[in-house]
C-alpha cells in the first residue's frame, strides 16, 4: 500500500544523516539565508551537496525552505541563490511568498514548490489558487481539523503535507509579531525568539499593581506556552484523511529528539502497511516519545478547537527526562563490546539504554568502560572520545545511547 511520505528535520548535516538513517522518506532544511530558522545549524551549499548525496544515495527526497516573509533586501541575490538550489538538484523549495514563487517559476520553472504553512493554508480555494500558479504541494495551517484537510484533498488535486508532532505556535501558523515587538528578532525572518514561552502576568491598565487571579503558581501565568503537537495514537485517522506527507517539527531540536521521532513514526507506519484492519497502537511508542525534551503533548486542531488544557499554565520549559550520551561507532562481535562516542560523560555503573533504527530499546549497566589506549577507567568525561563497553545484545552503527536523568549513577 502507499503509504504518506514521513518528513523529517534537519537543523544539521549530522541531524540530516540520522533522520535518513532512522526512517524518512524526506527531509527538509533551511540554507544559511531565506529560512525560518536562523538559530539552527542550517546548510552551506557544500553542506547541502553532502546532504543531498547521502539522502539521494538512500532514495530520501530533499527539500529546502526559502519561506522567509520577503522585504524588499531580502530580494536580493535570492534569483541567484535559486538558481543555485535547482542546480544541485533539490527535490523542492519550500515557500511562503508570492514575490518568493514568482521568483522560482522565473529561473528554475522546473523546480518543484512547496507553500509554506506561513502562507495560512486553511482552505480548499487557497489550494485550488496555489495550484493554479504551478505549486505541487501545501503545508496545511496548524489550526485545521480532520474534516477540513479532507475536504480540501476531495476538492483540489493537490499534494497535502501536515505537521503531526511537535511545537506549536501561538500565532496563527506562525505568524508571529511578539518577538520584532519584544526584542526586535523578527520570527517570520528567521530571528524568533520564543517570546511566547516567556512569563507573563495580566494587568488592567486602571488597576496599576493589581495582576489578574490566571497565574497557576507564585511564577506568573504561561499563556501563551501551547503544548507540543503528537499524533502517534493517531495513524490511521491521518492516513485516512489522505495527507500525503506527515510532517515532524523540529530542526531546532537535538539530534536524540531528531532520530527518536523519526524512528517512532516510521515503526508506526511500517506497523500500519502490514496489516491496516488489524493495526493497533503501541503504547511503547508514545513511551519512547515521553523520553524525549518535550512539553505535555496535545492532539492541536485535528479533532476540534484547542480549548484551555492545550496550554502548558504552570512553565514554559520542557520535559527532559533523559540525556542524551553518545552514538554506536561500532560492534565488536568477539567481545560483546559496543564502541560509542561520547556526548556526555559516562561512569561505570551507569544504567543507560541503547536504540536504533533497528535494535529495539533495551537497558544496560556499564560493568566497564575502556579507553582508546585499552585502560579500564572509571569515567569517561570527554565529550567525542570512544570508549568501549560491554553490551548484552547485539548493537549496530548509529544506534544512540541514552541515561535516565535523576538515576544515582555516580
Amino acid at each position: 500500500m502507499q503509504l504518506p511520505e514521513l518528513l523529517a528535520p534537519a537543523g544539521d548535516l549530522e541531524k540530516l544523516k540520522m533522520a535518513v538513517l532512522y526512517g524518512a522518506d524526506a527531509v527538509y532544511l533551511g540554507g544559511e539565508a531565506y529560512g525560518l530558522r536562523e538559530k539552527a545549524g542550517n546548510f552551506t551549499i557544500e553542506e547541502m551537496k553532502e546532504g543531498l548525496d547521502f539522502a539521494h544515495q538512500r532514495g530520501v527526497n530533499f527539500y529546502v525552505t526559502v519561506n522567509i516573509i520577503a522585504h524588499n533586501e531580502d530580494l536580493e541575490g535570492l534569483a541567484e541563490y535559486i538558481k543555485e538550489l535547482d542546480e544541485l538538484g533539490v527535490d523542492a523549495v519550500i515557500v511562503a511568498d508570492p514575490g518568493i514563487l514568482s521568483i522560482v517559476k522565473e529561473v528554475a520553472p522546473n523546480l518543484e514548490v512547496h507553500i509554506s504553512t506561513q502562507a495560512n493554508n486553511t482552505n480548499w480555494r487557497t489550494a485550488k489558487y496555489w495550484k493554479d500558479q504551478g505549486v505541487e504541494r501545501i503545508v496545511a495551517a496548524r489550526e485545521l481539523s480532520f474534516e477540513e484537510i479532507k475536504e480540501i484533498k476531495d476538492k483540489v488535486d493537490i499534494d497535502i503535507e501536515a505537521f503531526v508532532h511537535g511545537a506549536m505556535c501561538i500565532s496563527y501558523s506562525g505568524r508571529c509579531l511578539l518577538s520584532n515587538y519584544m526584542n526586535g528578532r523578527d520570527a517570520n525572518r528567521g530571528a524568533c525568539a520564543h517570546s511566547c514561552r516567556w512569563k507573563y502576568t495580566l494587568m488592567e491598565e486602571q488597576r496599576n499593581g493589581e495582576y489578574y487571579p490566571i497565574y497557576e503558581n507564585e511564577r506568573g501565568t504561561f499563556i501563551f506556552n501551547s503544548k507540543d503537537l503528537c499524533m502517534i495514537e493517531y495513524i490511521p485517522e491521518l492516513i485516512e484523511t489522505g495527507i500525503d506527507s506527515l510532517k515532524l517539527e523540529g530542526r531546532m531540536k537535538s539530534l536524540h529528539y531528531v532520530a527518536t521521532v523519526t524512528n517512532v513514526y516510521r515503526r508506526a507506519l511500517n506497523e500500519y502497511a502490514k496489516d491496516p484492519k488489524n493495526y493497533k497502537f503501541k503504547e511503547e511508542w508514545l513511551e519512547e516519545l515521553i523520553k524525549i525534551s518535550h512539553r505535555n503533548y496535545t492532539t492541536g486542531f485535528y479533532f476540534e478547537k484547542p480549548g484551555g488544557s492545550e496550554q502548558n499554565y504552570d512553565d514554559s520549559g520542557y520535559t527532559r527526562a533523559y540525556d542524551f550520551m553518545g552514538i554506536v561507532r561500532d560492534y565488536l562481535p568477539a567481545s560483546n563490546e559496543a564502541v560509542i562516542e561520547v556526548r556526555s560523560k559516562f561512569f561505570t555503573g551507569d544504567i543507560i539504554e541503547i536504540f536504533g533504527a533497528k535494535t529495539d530499546t533495551f537497558i544496560q549497566e556499564i560493568e566497564y568502560i575502556e579507553n582508546e589506549a585499552g585502560e579500564r577507567v572509571a569515567d569517561a568525561p570527554h565529550p567525542h572520545q570512544l570508549i568501549n563497553v560491554k553490551v548484552d545484545n547485539p548493537v549496530e552503527k548509529y544506534d544512540l545511547v541514552r541515561r535516565k536523568r535523576g538515576d544515582d549513577n555516580e
